[in-house]
């Protein structure tokens, strides 16, 4: 029994959900417009503004595919209603994030800065030089940026360093002792 699977969609107002033969899901809403393939195996069946997932027989595959479509749509749902967003932080002496039209500049220690070009579909914003929000409808998108700006530089367990996630906890360890 899948629980997250069973558990309803609900389709807010002025959000539209349109399935193709192939099992393409498509959900526009006043943010934009998200596009997914799902299983063939799985079926989705709308009634008023609930949507629900259903699968066709009770063995392994097609139970972890339902909890998984169920979750992308509703991700999708949420995305075009809300959107998504991750805050990353700097800690450091020195470093820094500027936005230059279209691209991320980083200042993170190194002999030279880190240009980053926002992918297409994502809003990068630097309210401050230590924080920057990547904002989008898509949440993959949205994370895989956040995570590739943080590999840049990851907070290292010494002294807190690094790029890392708004309310991320850094596990802190004892440096040397001098004799």
């Amino acid at each position: 029994m899948s629980r997250i699977g069973n558990k309803p969609i609900e389709i807010p107002q002025g959000v539209e959900i349109n399935v193709d033969s192939n099992n393409k899901v498509t959900v526009k809403g006043p943010l934009g417009t998200l596009s997914e393939q799902i299983s063939k195996d799985i079926t989705l069946q709308q009634e008023g503004n609930m949507l629900t997932v259903v699968r066709p027989t009770e063995n392994k595959k097609h139970k972890s595919l339902h909890g998984l479509s169920r979750t992308l749509v509703a991700n999708m749902v949420q995305g075009v209603t809300k959107g998504y967003e991750k805050k990353l932080e700097l800690v450091g002496v020195g470093y820094r994030a500027n936005k230059q039209g279209n691209k991320l500049v980083l200042s993170l220690g190194y002999s030279h800065p880190i240009e980053m070009i926002d992918p297409e579909g994502l809003n990068v914003e630097v309210p401050t030089q230590t924080e920057i929000l990547v904002k989008g409808i898509n949440k993959q998108l949205v994370g895989n940026y956040a995570a590739k700006i943080r590999d840049h530089r990851k907070p290292e367990p010494y002294k807190g360093k690094g790029v890392k996630y708004a309310g991320e906890y850094i596990r802190r360890k004892e440096g040397k002792t001098g004799k």
